[in-house]
C-alpha cells in the first residue's frame, strides 16, 4: 500500500524526457515550450512566490507538470490552464502518479490563456507560472485585469521582459508593460534563472518577476482611457507628450488642457511618467470630451 501522506515527486530530466517521448512531443518555438528540468528551479519558484496552503493558485502553460508538482506541494489548489491539447489530457494521470495525495486539490482547463474568460472553483489568489514567452506580457495583463482576487504572484519570463515589467520611470527599458502592470499591481524583479534547467534549453536568458497587487491610481478615467494614453504616449518613444497625444486628443489646445490638468510638462517624454500622471492625462482628456 502506497503512503498516501507523502509529497509530490517531483520531475526531473528523464522524467521530463520519458513523458514527451510517450506523447511523441517535440517542444515548439511557436508555443514557447521549453520544459523545466530540474526539481531545484521549480521548489525555489514556489518559495520565492510567497504561496501557502491558503492559496488556490493559476498556473498557466503547466507543460508536463514541472512546476505543478512543486506547486502542490505547498498550495491548497491548483487550477492549470493549458492550451495544447495532449498535454492537458496527460496532465492528471502525471499528477495522479507523481502526487496521489494532492491530484484532488488538481484541475486542469483546456483553454488558451488569453481568451479564458473564467475559472473554475474558489477565486483563485496567486499566480505562478513558467508563462509561454511569445505571449508573457498580454497573459499577465489579461489575467491581472480577469482575476481581480488575484493578491499577487510570481511568473517566469524572458529576462529582457522581466526587466521592462519591473522597470521605473526613467529606466530605458520602462514602456507600455512596465505602466500597464503597475496600474494593477508593484512588480520587480526576483532573480534570474539559466538556460540549462530548461528542456529543450531556450537561446535566451529568463527571469522571475514578482508583483503584489494594489489599488489602481484614484481616477475618474476608465482603465481603457488610462491606456489608451499610455499605448499613444510610447507609440513614438523620442516626441514629447504633447505631440504624441494630438492624435488621441483630436488638437494641440486639448492636449494642453489635458497636460495642464495633470500638471506634467508638455515636453515630457512617456518614460519619465508614472501610472497616476498618464490616469492624470486621461482624467484631462476625458473632461473634454477627447479621450478613448
Amino acid at each position: 500500500m502506497s503512503d498516501t501522506s507523502a509529497g509530490p515527486r517531483l520531475l526531473g530530466p528523464a522524467e521530463v524526457r520519458s513523458l514527451a517521448a510517450a506523447l511523441d512531443l517535440r517542444p515548439t518555438k511557436q508555443r514557447g515550450q521549453n520544459f523545466v528540468i530540474d526539481a531545484n528551479t521549480v521548489r525555489r519558484i514556489v518559495r520565492e512566490s510567497g504561496v501557502t496552503a491558503e492559496d488556490v493558485v493559476i498556473e498557466v502553460g503547466p507543460g508536463l507538470g514541472s512546476l505543478t508538482l512543486a506547486l502542490l506541494e505547498v498550495a491548497g489548489r491548483v487550477v492549470a490552464v493549458e492550451v495544447d491539447e495532449r498535454l492537458a489530457g496527460a496532465l492528471p494521470a502525471t499528477i495522479r502518479e507523481h502526487a496521489p495525495a494532492q491530484a484532488d486539490r488538481f484541475e486542469v482547463v483546456l483553454a488558451d490563456a488569453m481568451r479564458v474568460t473564467d475559472v473554475p472553483g474558489p477565486p483563485p489568489t496567486a499566480l505562478v507560472a513558467n508563462l509561454p514567452y511569445n505571449v508573457s506580457v498580454p497573459v499577465l495583463l489579461h489575467l491581472l485585469q480577469l482575476l481581480p482576487s488575484l493578491e499577487r504572484g510570481l511568473v517566469m519570463v524572458q529576462a529582457e521582459v522581466a526587466d521592462r515589467l519591473a522597470a521605473a520611470p526613467g529606466s530605458k527599458v520602462y514602456g507600455v508593460p512596465s505602466v500597464k502592470a503597475a496600474w494593477y499591481a508593484d512588480v520587480r524583479r526576483a532573480g534570474a534563472i539559466g538556460r540549462n534547467v530548461f528542456w529543450p534549453a531556450p537561446n535566451v536568458d529568463s527571469g522571475l518577476v514578482a508583483w503584489s497587487r494594489r489599488e489602481p491610481p484614484a481616477t475618474t478615467a476608465t482603465r481603457e482611457q488610462v491606456f489608451a494614453v499610455v499605448d499613444a504616449a510610447f507609440a513614438q518613444r523620442r516626441k514629447a507628450l504633447r505631440g504624441v497625444l494630438r492624435g488621441l486628443a483630436g488638437s494641440a489646445e486639448a492636449v494642453d488642457a489635458a497636460l495642464t490638468h495633470a500638471g506634467v510638462d508638455p515636453l515630457a517624454r512617456g518614460e519619465s511618467l508614472r501610472v497616476e500622471d498618464f490616469a492624470r492625462i486621461a482624467e484631462g482628456l476625458a473632461g473634454a470630451g477627447t479621450a478613448a
